[in-house]
């Protein structure tokens, strides 16, 4: 894993990217960076893990469908695609500044492409793979089958745990894939690198 090469290459595809050496230093400079916006949240274990919800919540209106809200889920899920800041993860990216994400709904893929101020992709560089095939295998043979077990799933990738199966279940939550090759020219973006394992 070469971290200097992965922040040269996404510089160069158009994204701003800053680096941290932990999850607490991130979560810092997020809670910093956005105030008095509106905020929408995508699924993510790394966003969980780094507590950034409860500490922007006391200063900016956030939606996210994983905490309890007192609101049905396709409220929360429209009022997050349609905030002034979305954040996120991603299931793997590559030292040649490419960008895989891998989803069930849609919700979040979709707010990666288009309809926000900003975007932050708040990635651990575990996620950091060689090349863009290698980043898709991670996706869908790495970072999938541990979020379907994590839902309690009925796939064959969640009960195995071993790789994809390319599966006809109904409970599969592999039914999109967005590759970002380059920064897309809708809005800001920027990718937040932390020095730790983080998500999936």
């Amino acid at each position: 894993m070469n971290i200097e090469k992965t922040i040269e290459n996404f510089k160069k595809n158009g994204y701003a990217v800053s680096l941290f050496d932990t999850a607490t230093e991130a979560a810092d400079y997020l809670n910093q960076s956005i105030d008095g916006k509106s905020v929408g949240f995508g699924g993510s274990v790394t966003l969980q893990d780094l507590g950034v919800f409860d500490t922007l919540s006391t200063h900016n209106t956030c939606y996210w469908h994983w905490p309890k809200s007192g609101k049905a889920m396709p409220e929360v899920i429209k009022a997050a695609a349609e905030a002034d800041i979305y954040l996120t993860s991603v299931n793997a990216l590559s030292e040649n500044g490419e960008m895989v994400n891998i989803d069930g709904t849609g919700n979040r893929v979709a707010s990666t492409l288009y309809g926000h101020e900003k975007v932050y992709f708040v990635v651990g560089t575990n996620k950091i793979t060689e090349d863009l095939p290698s980043a898709i295998h991670r996706a869908r043979n790495i970072a999938s089958p541990l979020n379907a077990k994590r839902l309690g799933r009925k796939t064959p990738c969640a009960i195995k745990g071993d790789k994809c199966y390319d599966c006809d279940s109904p409970e599969r939550i592999c039914n999109g894939m967005v590759i970002h090759y380059k920064k897309m020219g809708s809005c800001d973006m920027e990718v937040v690198l932390v020095k730790e394992e983080l998500g999936y």
